[in-house]
Order: C-alpha cells, then sequence, then structure tokens
C-alpha cells in the first residue's frame, strides 16, 4: 500500500465523505491480507450485515482504492462477479490482474 495500513486506516476513520456503512466495510476490508481474498457475504457477516449487495453497493463507492482493496472481494463460488459496478469487461480484467499480482 502507498501510504500502509495504519495511514489509510486514519484516512478511512477520518473522511466525512462516506457513510458510516462505507467506513466500516472498509475498515473490515483492510484486515484482508495481501494474496487472500473474501466473499461479499463473509465480509458482510463480519460487520453484521446481511446484504452482499450492499457490501458491492458501498465497494463501488470506494474512494480509497486500490488502498483499500475492494478488488479482493469475490462471490461466494469464487468467480470475480462484479468489480466498480461492472460485471464483465475491462473492470473485470483489471480486478483479475491486480488479484494476479498479488499471486491469488
Amino acid at each position: 500500500m502507498v501510504n500502509g495500513t495504519s495511514e489509510i486506516r486514519k484516512k478511512v476513520l477520518s473522511s466525512q465523505d462516506i457513510t458510516e456503512f462505507q467506513r466500516k466495510v472498509y475498515l473490515e476490508l483492510l484486515n484482508v491480507p495481501r494474496g487472500e481474498t473474501i466473499s461479499y457475504g463473509e465480509l458482510g457477516r463480519r460487520i453484521g450485515c446481511r446484504s452482499a449487495q450492499a457490501i458491492g453497493q458501498a465497494l463501488r463507492r470506494n474512494p480509497f482504492a486500490p488502498d483499500v482493496p475492494c478488488h479482493r472481494v469475490i462471490a461466494a463460488d469464487g468467480s470475480l462477479c462484479g468489480f466498480s459496478g461492472q460485471r464483465e469487461g475491462e473492470m473485470i480484467e483489471k480486478k483479475r490482474r491486480l488479484l494476479e499480482s498479488e499471486k491469488v
């Protein structure tokens, strides 16, 4: 990460441009180590949210990417599912490249 995890965590905590729900999602996502992935549902469970779709919407609006690594979030079946609100095309290829660079 460019500024390190503690620096991006501070940015997320102090941001006035995100909702409290988004803050919870982004902070929990910072706990997913480089080279690992998490499903939308599991990320939701970790913060007490039952809606994988709500998690996806928060990630779609992630202003801290790639420092808050939304590319590490995948579907429960292991598929890439979506990235930046897109389900196919160049954005999914970008997600694939980011994950490959982390040896996922």
